[in-house]
């Protein structure tokens, strides 16, 4: 390893992190890395829709997505001064490591964000934080015995809404000749109640009703699926094919979705979180 340094400066960081917080006993654990995607607010999943349904195409979608990782926190003139901080001197997310690293090894350009709320529900996402993206940069600077060059890169955008906290974490993964691999993971922190907030919650924020929110996901990974089954009988074995049945395609069960900077809601399918694919189907809500 070229510079060993890096993988104790990493670790030191959230260990840090974790003895200012206070937190119990066993703060990092790699068992949490899930999170709980409850359905919350069913009395609201019927009101009036005063919103703009996204027609432009994924291509400008996803385009639009992209554009929003500026590695910065928007709070869109939020007041922050009843929240209780970890480190008193950030805002309420902040970078904790921001690093770029060349070797003939690997390329690492690397923007760690963490939620800074002192309770556990924070405590918790920024464990997922860990275990998701800088585990897998520790184990890239620790591999010694690989005869590729691996690039990975980590950026996040967070925004508050209406009192909702939105993060949104991306990472790029080539390993050598593999596919390039994209992750995306979102965490929506509700800060008047500190507790989650869930995909109903910002739909009803957005007056959009359960109904609207599943046909929308039905109409754009039907249409995703088609273009890239087409694709596959003409020979392209690169494609990913969805299977549509899946009850990940329902507003219980998505699990990547956030508001972006003008309130529109994203929700995201990133196919790389479980496969080396960088294929994704957005639903945009403006």
């Amino acid at each position: 390893m070229k510079n060993p340094k890096i993988l104790y400066v990493l670790i030191s960081i959230f260990c840090v992190f974790a003895v200012i917080a206070g937190i119990y006993a066993q703060f990092i654990d790699v068992n949490h890395g899930g999170l709980d995607i409850a359905s919350e607010v069913e009395q609201n999943a019927n009101a009036t829709n005063s919103n703009t349904i996204n027609t432009d195409s994924q291509t400008e979608i996803r385009a639009k997505f992209n554009n929003l990782f500026t590695n910065t926190l928007n709070l869109n003139n939020y007041d922050t001064t009843g929240i209780q901080k970890i480190n008193k001197e950030e805002d309420i997310v902040y970078s904790i490591v921001d690093m770029q690293e060349s070797t003939d090894k690997y390329e690492l350009n690397m923007h760690i964000p963490a939620i800074n709320i002192n309770n556990d529900l924070a405590t918790t996402l920024n464990n997922s934080t860990q275990t998701t993206f800088i585990n897998k940069a520790n184990e890239i600077i620790a591999d010694t015995e690989s005869t590729v060059k691996t690039i990975y890169s980590i950026d996040y955008v967070a925004y508050v809404n209406e009192s909702i906290l939105s993060l949104v974490i991306r990472s790029t993964l080539k390993e050598g000749n593999s596919a390039q691999r994209i992750m995306v993971q979102t965490y929506n922190y509700n800060l008047n109640t500190n507790g989650e907030a869930s995909l109903i919650d910002l739909a009803t924020i957005k007056k959009l009703n359960r109904d609207e929110v599943n046909n929308k996901i039905t109409e754009v990974v039907t249409e995703a699926n088609q273009e890239a089954q087409t694709l596959q009988n003409m020979g392209y074995s690169e494609t990913y094919v969805r299977d549509l049945q899946s009850d990940i395609y329902s507003i219980d069960r998505a699990n990547a979705y956030f508001l972006g900077p003008n309130k529109e809601l994203y929700i995201v399918y990133p196919y790389g979180n479980s496969e080396f694919t960088s294929a994704m189907d957005i639903v945009l809500f403006e």
